[in-house]
């Protein structure tokens, strides 16, 4: 009995616990001074991050050697924390950079404002040649004056040093073929005679009549050489 007593002493002395909605207003509260704090260190993390920039910033216009200033890769907020200060000091600044964490920003001089060459080769990730850089233009210049004068010019036209007909004499003669062939005059020991004098005006009878003339006259040869030798002729032997 006496221990019973005692819990009970023990459970009366305790605070009851503080009713549902009370606590999810003290957790509220409590999640309100957290989110405030830490606005608070972030609010104070860009302060001195904007007097480390103003510092930097300072340190280059100061520096006569310099005309441009690369910083290292630095996340959305603090690249637009650097363009104000830039632009506040009256200088330009530039992001390069594909992805999000390698992105980074540079400042130049107004005197040295970067070419678009310039900004090309560093949006390709290249390192900026001024000497090469100023060797591609003259060229390019030399290239365009070029075909400026080619177009004054017209058309180019191709004299040959040499003519044909010169360099295959040897072949076709000082005579072109085509010229030769008009020129050309029948061969009659080889029977090349032009076709005009091949054409036959004489009728068909009176060649007919010739040709058998021929015949005749070719039996009687025959004939004759063929005849025994006469009587006379071999008393006489």
């Amino acid at each position: 009995m006496a221990e019973l007593d005692l819990l009970g002493s023990i459970l009366s002395s305790m605070e009851p616990p503080p009713p549902l909605a009370g606590r999810e207003a003290r957790r509220a509260k409590e999640q309100t001074a957290q989110l405030k704090k830490l606005q608070e260190q972030e609010k104070r993390q860009k302060a001195e991050f904007r007097k480390r920039m103003e510092k930097e910033v300072s340190d280059f216009i100061q520096d006569s050697g310099q005309t441009k200033k690369k910083f290292r890769p630095m996340n959305k907020i603090e690249r637009s924390i650097l363009h104000d200060v830039v632009e506040v000091a009256g200088l330009t600044s530039f992001s390069f950079g594909e992805e999000e964490e390698s992105r980074y920003v540079m400042i130049f001089k107004k005197e040295f404002a970067p070419s678009d060459e310039e900004l090309e080769a560093y949006r390709r990730g290249e390192e900026w040649d001024p000497q090469q850089a100023e060797e591609k233009r003259r060229l390019k210049e030399l290239a365009q004056r070029e075909a400026e004068e080619d177009a004054r010019k017209g058309p180019t036209v191709v004299n040959p040093n040499t003519d044909y007909k010169d360099k295959y004499s040897h072949l076709i003669g000082k005579v072109a073929a085509k010229d030769a062939a008009h020129a050309m005059e029948a061969n009659k020991a080889y029977g090349c005679v032009p076709v005009a004098n091949k054409r036959d005006t004489r009728s068909i009878e009176e060649a007919m009549n010739e040709i058998r003339a021929k015949k005749r006259l070719r039996q009687s040869e025959d004939e004759g050489a063929n005849l025994p030798p006469s009587s006379s002729t071999r008393s006489n032997s």
